[in-house]
């Protein structure tokens, strides 16, 4: 990894490939440019003017997020986690006020493939040079802590290596490893740009992977939504959540794998007990006797119940309690089904409040689909 230094400043309709060439004529055929996207943006023009200080700078900077912003992913105080129209998911679309006058914002490429072919060619075509080109803009990751350069445009180098059908040295197939290059060569090239060296060009020599053409770019490298076991952002998976607690259906059948009584009774704890008129049978006995008027494999029993005499809207009190229940329970990845059993077989094995009578019973389990 060899930093390019020299650069210097970068305006609006800046020669990259000039100013790269000046600062580092060395540069040779199989190399691969690393080029933070900061300077790109800048030649592109891809500047907002912005009040310098107040509450009028935290406006503008607010409307230019927003349409920078495709959809909001998540929010914790004033971060906002977003995905570009790139379909880039990043802290605030990558809108960066560092390195650049107070008055101005540095917006991403519009598109950095685009850019990145464009830079390429230029090298070919007016200076003989055969490289790879990698523009980058810095990430966090979700579970780990600290920044990393990953590779949002490229061309001349494929984005991923696809190992799936070779074999390791002991035999074994392949099935799923595909190694994102660009990204490693991003992260590569960071180790010798840093951030406050005015270093944004790094040239990583002797990687092997470079192409005839510009591939695909770096949009390959975005996950199509339905192969994305996390795409949901915060407030989309919120949403999901309560739509399907209103429709969760009863069990048929549970796995017949272990559940922990303290599992339920942190679900009765989460929707207050004082106000469910709910029993958690936590006799071993009396559960094993129960499980006999329930679902197969049936692990926990709750018994709902209200005053004898038929009064209508304490039934109603207790089936929303009881839907309450099955949600929390349901966040905890169990399984429920409220079975309409026998009454009386229920109040001889059950001590229920005095003058209760039960409404079946809120069988649980592990969902059969972990069997």
């Amino acid at each position: 990894m060899l930093p390019v230094t020299g650069i210097g400043e970068v305006t609006p309709g800046t020669d990259l490939a000039g100013l790269i060439m000046s600062a580092a004529g060395w540069i040779a055929d199989g190399d691969v440019l690393v080029v933070t996207s900061k300077i790109v943006s800048k030649a592109e023009g891809r500047l907002v003017e912005v009040p310098a200080d107040g509450p009028e700078r935290e406006a503008a900077r607010d409307a230019v997020l927003a349409a920078e912003t495709a959809r909001v992913v998540a929010r914790r105080g004033p971060t906002r986690i977003v995905q570009t129209h790139h379909g880039l998911v990043m802290a605030a679309a990558g809108i960066d006020a560092s390195n650049v006058e107070r008055t101005r914002l540095v917006l991403l490429p519009v598109d950095p493939d685009a850019s990145a072919r464009a830079l390429r060619t230029a090298l070919r075509e007016r200076y003989d040079r055969r490289v790879g080109v990698v523009i980058t803009d810095t990430m966090g990751r979700p579970w780990r802590l600290g920044l990393t350069d990953v590779a949002i445009g490229a061309a001349g180098v494929m984005p991923v290596r696809d190992y799936r059908g070779e074999v390791d040295p002991y035999g074994n197939e392949l099935q799923v490893t595909q190694m994102a290059d660009i990204d490693e060569l991003a992260g590569a090239g960071e180790l010798v740009k840093g951030k406050y060296d005015q270093v944004p060009v790094a040239v990583v020599r002797g990687y092997r992977g470079l192409i005839d053409d510009d591939g695909p770019g770096a949009r390959a490298l975005v996950r199509d939504a339905e192969l994305d076991m996390f795409s949901l952002g915060t407030a989309e998976a919120r949403a999901v959540g309560r739509a399907e607690a209103a429709t969760i259906p009863d069990a048929a059948r549970f796995a017949h794998a272990p559940v922990r009584p303290q599992q339920v009774a942190d679900a009765l704890a989460a929707i207050g007990t004082a106000a469910a008129p709910l029993t958690h049978v936590t006799d071993a006995r009396v559960r094993d006797k129960l499980r006999d008027l329930a679902v197969a494999g049936t692990a926990e029993v709750v018994v709902p119940h209200v005053p004898a005499g038929g009064d209508p809207w304490a039934a109603a009190e207790a089936g929303a309690a009881v839907h309450r229940l099955r949600a929390a329970l349901a966040s905890a990845g169990l399984a429920t089904a409220w079975i309409r059993a026998d009454a009386r077989a229920i109040t001889d094995l059950v001590r229920l409040p005095a003058g209760h009578e039960p409404l079946g019973l809120l069988a649980v389990g592990a969902p059969a689909d972990q069997m």
